[in-house]
């Protein structure tokens, strides 16, 4: 396959960013999009120019890492698949693709590709835990969880924290991100003790960081890989105006 590449190239934060076009000429269907970057950097550095930064890691779908807009779209056009698993065989030969970073006020460019993804961990470090007593483990059967709980727990843990979301928003939220990690622990048992502290902190946190607020437009779920859907945005909402109520009350 032969495919040309717009990449966006930005020195650093504080540098003028532009669209550079690149060719690759002998691209395997079979390659993923980050293989993709790898062929175009190594011939770029066999050339003696500074190769295109990007952030990858796993490569598995796991890590979140791989954070790129292709053609418009976080990820690119493939549905609840991350750039590391998106493969040339999404394309046509000949296409040419325009390849660039998450774009967000809360997301600041660092170089290249790679953005500033800090305010996430800023946002989990607010109540993304639990209390848990030390000492030898419970048993199996001591916290009995319903399933309909585990079931949407589990579902919204499988958020990978890449920032698709925000990517989408035309707000440039970071809801359903939060939503997720807060309805993650809010339906354990483990997760009851700061469940109200956990949804108002975070929820501040977001808003702090920058992020834009949610007006429930759905681009975040159409772009999640993991198919994160906003009813847990909902529980959120159910959970943080709970939370105010009590705290009001409490005086």
């Amino acid at each position: 396959m032969r495919l040309k590449l717009r990449i966006w190239r930005q020195a650093g934060p504080a540098a003028d960013g532009r669209m550079v076009t690149y060719e690759v000429e002998g691209a395997s269907p079979d390659m993923s999009f980050l293989e993709l970057l790898d062929v175009l950097n190594e011939t770029l550095a066999g050339r003696g120019e500074e190769p295109v930064a990007f952030d990858h890691d796993c490569r598995e779908g796991i890590c979140g890492m791989c954070s790129l807009v292709i053609n418009g779209t976080p990820h690119g056009p493939q549905k609840a698949t991350t750039a590391c698993q998106l493969h040339l065989r999404s394309f046509k030969d000949g296409d040419t693709i325009d390849v660039e970073p998450w774009r967000a006020r809360a997301f600041p460019i660092v170089k290249d590709l790679v953005v500033d993804r800090s305010a996430l961990d800023r946002i989990i470090s607010a109540g993304g835990y639990i209390t848990a007593p030390t000492g030898s483990a419970p048993d199996a059967h001591a916290l009995p969880v319903p399933k309909a709980d585990a079931d949407a727990a589990f579902e919204a843990a499988t958020c990978i924290g890449c920032g698709a979301c925000v990517a989408a928003c035309p707000n440039g939220s970071a809801m359903l991100f939060t939503a997720a990690k807060v309805t993650h622990l809010g339906r354990l048992p483990q997760g009851q003790p700061e469940r109200d502290t956990r949804v108002l902190e975070m929820v501040k946190a977001h808003d702090d960081a920058g992020f834009g607020g949610c007006s429930n437009t759905g681009e975040c779920t159409a772009v999640c890989p993991k198919g994160i859907g906003l009813d847990t945005i909902a529980a959120l909402n159910r959970d943080y105006r709970r939370a105010r109520l009590t705290r009001a009350r409490a005086g």
